[in-house]
């Protein structure tokens, strides 16, 4: 099973919104505060190619922020990434 990944600030509310969801399917995401771990925001854009938070992963894979996990569960294809995690 893929591990679920999900770059994070303790105050972003689309953070909140990303792991509520993930966890309404069944997933309990590891989050990465880069809020506490500066090195990790370095990480997490040299990954994702993006600055904001969140930025969510499956195993390797890079699936976007909040927006783009709404977008996959609409066209059912988060629930078919989620099962291979």
């Amino acid at each position: 099973m893929s591990q679920v990944r999900m770059y994070c600030t303790d105050s972003c509310p689309f953070c909140a919104k990303a792991e509520r969801l993930l966890e309404r399917k069944g997933v309990t995401p590891e989050k990465i505060r880069i809020d506490t771990d500066p090195e990790r925001f370095e990480e997490m854009v040299a990954l994702a190619g993006r600055d904001t938070v969140p930025q969510v992963f499956v195993g390797e894979r890079h699936l976007g922020g909040f927006d783009d996990l709404v977008d996959l569960d609409l066209d059912g294809e988060l629930d078919l990434l989620l099962k291979g995690a």
